[in-house]
């Protein structure tokens, strides 16, 4: 009895040591390959950071105006007797717009060039009666300005009658009708709008801190929130002050507006473009990071095993901002290969394959890991929204 409680006792020892060696040895195993597993390389786009022209520029927001702009009104009151235009029809200069009921001028006229007529025959008949010495001088005075008086009436209400006759000062597109056809206007009554839209004024405000960095003709563009509508042109006028209260000036540029996707009043975005600086190192946006710890890209390195590329987290000093693009101001040298995409799943030293067939927008990825010779264009930049140097 007893010896069989010892063979039971030897058995279970056996089994329960076969049973933790084996969990031992499993676990090694298992340690053993997961520390010389080699970890899949992460597949991301790259850049190369190469020198590039950097296009400084201010940029700020604006309001857009007609370069030429009027509200039409009407000179002489009476009744609308014609409309002669239609809403968003393009004038030119000199058309006919609008006719004041003008009965009671034209028979005012007649009656002034009898008036006339009469007075021309009596200084007639007073020039000859003087020349024959059977008339005083004072006749002869009496008569000329009788005449006089005669062709100022007329003259004046001829002017009156133009006044009833509306017509556009300069080419445009008019705006929508305010009066009607029978109804009674008086002197000052808008009847229309009317704006030449083939050019547009842009009215903006810069810190006073850019007023030294301005002048006029520098180059502006003016992109619109509804399209997405450029347009370019130049500074024709800088206010000679600054405001004490906004402690901004005034600046105003003209733009090109052919296709009249710009209107008066409009929301612009404006760009002053400052002249082009060399051998600026820039990347995508993209391929910078930021934490507590400072501002880092990932450059990719050639890594121990032949034809293998990993990265290293290098911090650099980022600068200006244009576009999609940011200048790095020190932490690369001219060809380093910076990772640009999918680095949120990087760590130092991690392998990676480079995939450049889809890369951010705005930039040139780099052809492959072994030619960094390749060139990181930097696109032109679009106007921002908010009053920011983007130099």
């Amino acid at each position: 009895m007893v010896k069989r409680l010892i063979i039971a006792v030897i058995l279970l020892a056996v089994i329960v040591g076969g049973i933790v060696g084996f969990n031992r040895f499993r676990d090694g195993m298992i340690s053993d390959f997961f520390a010389n597993r080699k970890p899949a390389p992460i597949t991301v786009s790259t850049s190369v950071a190469e020198p590039i022209t950097w296009r400084p520029g201010i940029e700020a927001i604006g309001t857009a105006v007609a370069a030429q702009g009027v509200d039409l009104a009407v000179e002489a009151g009476g009744t609308v007797r014609q409309i002669l235009f239609k809403s968003n029809e393009h004038v030119e200069e000199g058309q006919k717009l609008l006719q004041i009921s003008e009965r009671e001028e034209l028979a005012d006229l007649a009656a002034a060039e009898a008036e006339l007529e009469l007075a021309e025959t009596e200084l007639a008949r007073a020039r000859t009666l003087r020349e024959r010495g059977v008339s005083a001088v004072n006749n002869l005075d009496t008569a000329q300005a009788q005449a006089a008086s005669a062709r100022a009436q007329v003259a004046k209400i001829q002017a009156m009658l133009q006044q009833k006759e509306l017509t556009a000062p300069f080419a445009g597109v008019i705006g929508i009708t305010q009066v009607d056809v029978g109804g009674y206007v008086t002197p000052g009554t808008v009847y229309a709008t009317l704006q030449d839209l083939d050019a547009m004024r842009v009215d903006f405000a810069l810190p006073e801190q850019q007023i030294g960095r301005i002048r006029p003709d520098m180059r502006v563009t003016a992109t619109s929130e509804v399209g997405e509508y450029r347009a370019s042109g130049k500074i024709t006028g800088i206010e000679p002050k600054v405001d004490p209260n906004s402690r901004l000036v005034t600046v105003r540029a003209e733009v090109s507006n052919e296709s009249g996707q710009i209107y008066p009043g409009q929301f612009l975005r404006v760009r002053v473009e400052l002249p082009d600086e060399e051998q600026v190192i820039a990347l995508p946006q993209t391929a910078l990071m930021t934490s507590l710890y400072g501002d880092s890209v990932y450059v990719v390195r050639d890594g121990e095993e032949e034809d293998q590329k990993v990265v290293e987290q290098v911090f650099v000093q980022p600068g200006r901002r244009d576009g999609d693009m940011i200048e790095i101001v020190s932490g690369l040298e001219p060809g380093d290969v910076v990772v640009n995409a999918g680095q949120n799943r990087l760590s130092g030293g991690a392998p990676v394959t480079i995939d450049n067939t889809v890369s951010p927008a705005g930039t040139q990825p780099a052809e492959a890991p072994e030619q960094a010779d390749g060139q990181a264009q930097a696109q032109e930049p679009a106007a921002a929204g908010a009053e920011t140097e983007t130099e």
